[in-house]
């Protein structure tokens, strides 16, 4: 498995790391031929999460058999998880002398002979006549250098190098495979997990971007961004936890929710870090109602006291309080904020 974060020793660089049966080969970027280095992981301990850097909380550390340590921090908790466990995994094949064999969940996808993606992602990267870099903003979040997934297929269309989108769409999977196109947001990330024949989405809310280009990604940060300040500015009405339900994976994750009232937000964090939002749910013209089933709900074995808020641009979000009367003040406390006003 591999991924292109990654954090090596004292000095917090991104790296692209491979996952290999005896060890963690890391590059500097995914398309260097040599890796610089290999940790080898026959005798190591693995640590996670790993405390020793304070406010980090994506921290793992591989401690070899030579009691050499190296520290890596993923860029999201799932990350981390999906490293840890197939690290796991390599470390107890070799203690036990077995190969470690990974089934790969990704399908190989046949590309036409012809086709040079080197070229392709070339032309794709043209100033010019390709596609277009632009600044994108999503779930508190600014892209920067990024584009859409949509865009990539139409690109593809238009200049004539797919006859139609299932073409495109096989064309930018093996961009995307081959590490030419970046995931950049969560919905293309979890694509690109996803092991489907296609991972590369085709939708306008699926952003990508080029591997060796200024992609940076940025939350909404300190008192410079005039949106942010709007969206805090009003009074916070309640706080606490809830489980919430992700839109994508469907599963659920506790959140601390803070609501604010003129603006009506309601802004969501991870509890265990810092004070940056997840995510944030504008309320004015929703609709919140206590609710009996939701989606995926026994598959999760989430049960009772469960509301949902469906906001002005129809977007449902499935939360849980701990008790009934936890959730009848969560209820009235975001009616409330969202019929006064903004």
């Amino acid at each position: 498995r591999s991924a292109s974060t990654g954090t090596l020793l004292n000095s917090w660089k991104a790296v692209w790391v491979v996952l290999s049966d005896d060890g963690l080969e890391f590059y500097k970027k995914k398309t260097d031929r040599s890796p610089k280095g290999m940790i080898p992981l026959k005798g190591a301990v693995l640590v996670n999460p790993c405390q020793d850097f304070g406010k980090r909380m994506l921290v793992f550390k591989i401690t070899t058999d030579r009691k050499q340590d190296h520290f890596f921090q993923a860029s999201h908790v799932e990350e981390r998880e999906f490293w840890v466990k197939d690290i796991k995994r390599v470390i107890t094949c070799l203690d036990g002398g077995r190969k470690f064999a990974r089934k790969s969940t990704r399908r190989s996808i046949r590309l036409p002979d012809k086709v040079n993606l080197t070229e392709l992602y070339a032309l794709m990267k043209d100033q010019d006549g390709g596609v277009k870099e632009l600044k994108l903003e999503q779930e508190s979040r600014v892209f920067n250098h990024c584009f859409t997934g949509a865009t990539v297929v139409e690109w593809l269309i238009s200049k004539e190098k797919a006859r139609n989108r299932p073409e495109a769409l096989m064309l930018a999977t093996g961009l995307l495979n081959e590490g030419f196109l970046q995931p950049a947001g969560d919905l293309s990330k979890e694509g690109a997990e996803s092991g489907e024949q296609t991972v590369f989405l085709d939708e306008t809310i699926a952003l990508y971007y080029f591997a060796d280009s200024g992609f940076f990604c940025e939350g909404y940060s300190s008192d410079e961004d005039v949106l942010l300040k709007e969206e805090f500015r009003g009074n916070i009405v309640k706080q606490g936890c809830l489980l919430k339900q992700g839109h994508k994976r469907k599963n659920w994750k506790v959140r601390k929710f803070v609501l604010r009232d003129d603006p009506a937000f309601m802004h969501y964090y991870d509890p265990t870090k810092g004070d940056d939002p997840l995510g944030s749910i504008h309320l004015r013209g929703s609709v919140v109602t206590a609710v009996e089933f939701v989606p995926d709900a026994k598959k999760y074995d989430v049960d009772g006291d469960l509301f949902e808020i469906i906001t002005s641009d129809e977007t449902h979000y499935f939360l849980q309080a701990a008790k009934a009367e936890e959730r009848k003040e969560w209820i009235t406390a975001i009616q409330a904020v969202s019929k006064s006003g903004k």
